[in-house]
């Protein structure tokens, strides 16, 4: 994981490494790319290169709609809007989860880096959701994340990145660069026009911004506290822990103002970076010219053939693949339904339960990764559809 997850509640927060890092207005100014601007420059151009997907502007600008919150002037936002803001932040983060998952779960060999890596941002993204979960409960607000869940194939909640399409399948490296670094993709404000649609990470710049501005009363009553893989949750209950958490939400996804060598007291990369080594190949490393992928191998691994889900689902699946699907569905049903329950009762309990829960979900979904398709090649794979 990016760095410890315990939040302080006191003035003396642990400071968050930083480097100076300026590839953004390298990029802006038409300097040669160094940093991390050569996964983006060449993003770019194969983004360019390729079909574009249709872009839907009322993703944008309908009810929980990152645009129109980030268009309310500071003056006229206040506890109201942190609420609605921090519920699209549950949607976001429980979005990334389920086609992490499915890239994880069909890697044959756990023991593999890229197998590693993909373990370490799930739990990571796991205990974002705690965190936002935690912070809409510190101003009187109560998340609602089975009502979160997404349908996929589909865009991300909120609006953000529109025209992005988050499928789910087994890990390809189609997958690696169209979803996952899509999801994660550095903000660089400098290099970033005044229409452009907010990335996640302007979002949460502005949720912190409001947060600062705002100074709502934080109760801690109702958070909850346990350890999610190597991260540890805890109630926040000052503007310096809301900070502190929510700088490590953007740190450990996508890096935002930093460099891909930042690393919030440990040696992991930010999401985006961790995904590049997986799709490159290699490990980043510093050159004389910058950041390049260009370090230790990362062999990118066997993994079950899951095509992707189609959208409305498998259709006429046989009767083995359908009770395996059934089975997933309510038992992922079930995993949100806990997760609700616990931050309505501010229950430890029912939140470990549900943590074992979601555990569980992997050996159904791995099974079905068994079961060939009948009609194109390929394997099936779990829908994530609530129940």
């Amino acid at each position: 994981m990016s760095g410890s997850s315990e939040a302080p509640d006191g003035p003396a927060v642990p400071p968050i490494k930083r480097r100076s890092f300026l590839a953004s207005a390298a990029l802006a100014a038409g300097a040669p790319a160094t940093a991390g601007t050569a996964v983006a420059a060449e993003r770019a151009a194969e983004t360019a290169a390729a079909p574009q997907p249709v872009r839907r502007p009322q993703e944008a600008v309908g009810r929980g709609s990152v645009a129109r919150l980030l268009a309310v002037p500071e003056r006229g936002r206040g506890v109201g809007w942190l609420k609605e803001a921090l519920q699209i932040a549950v949607e976001l983060e429980l979005s990334t989860i389920p086609p992490y998952l499915c890239g994880w779960w069909s890697i044959t060999d756990r023991r593999s880096e890229a197998a590693r890596l993909i373990r370490r941002i799930v739990g990571d993204e796991m205990y974002h959701l705690g965190v936002v979960c935690n912070l809409l409960v510190a101003v009187g607000g109560r998340p609602r994340i089975r009502d979160a869940a997404p349908v996929y194939p589909g865009p991300l909640p909120g609006g953000v990145h529109p025209g992005l399409n988050v499928y789910l399948s087994g890990l390809t490296k189609s997958l690696v660069r169209d979803v996952m670094m899509a999801i994660e993709a550095p903000e660089g404000p400098l290099a970033r026009s005044a229409g452009q649609p907010p990335s996640v990470g302007a979002f949460y710049g502005d949720l912190l911004k409001t947060f600062r501005a705002t100074k709502p009363e934080l109760s801690r009553r109702g958070q909850l506290s346990e350890r999610i893989g190597s991260d540890v949750l805890k109630p926040v209950g000052s503007l310096d822990a809301v900070e502190h958490s929510i700088e490590i939400i953007k740190e450990q996804g996508e890096g935002t103002a930093g460099s891909p060598a930042d690393t919030l007291r440990d040696d992991h990369p930010a999401h985006y970076y961790a995904f590049g080594e997986i799709y490159h190949g290699r490990r980043l490393r510093e050159t004389d010219d910058g950041w390049r992928f260009a370090g230790a191998p990362v062999p990118f691994p066997d993994a079950r053939p899951m095509a992707r889900v189609p959208h409305g689902g498998w259709p006429h699946p046989s009767a083995r693949a359908r009770r395996l699907l059934d089975h997933f569905d309510v038992a992922y049903s079930a995993v949100l339904s806990t997760l609700d329950r616990a931050w309505d009762e501010g229950s430890h309990h029912t939140l470990q339960l549900a943590v074992h829960a979601m555990r569980g979900l992997e050996s159904p979904a791995v099974e079905l990764m068994e079961i060939d398709l009948p009609d194109r090649p390929g394997v099936y794979g779990p829908q994530f559809r609530r129940r």
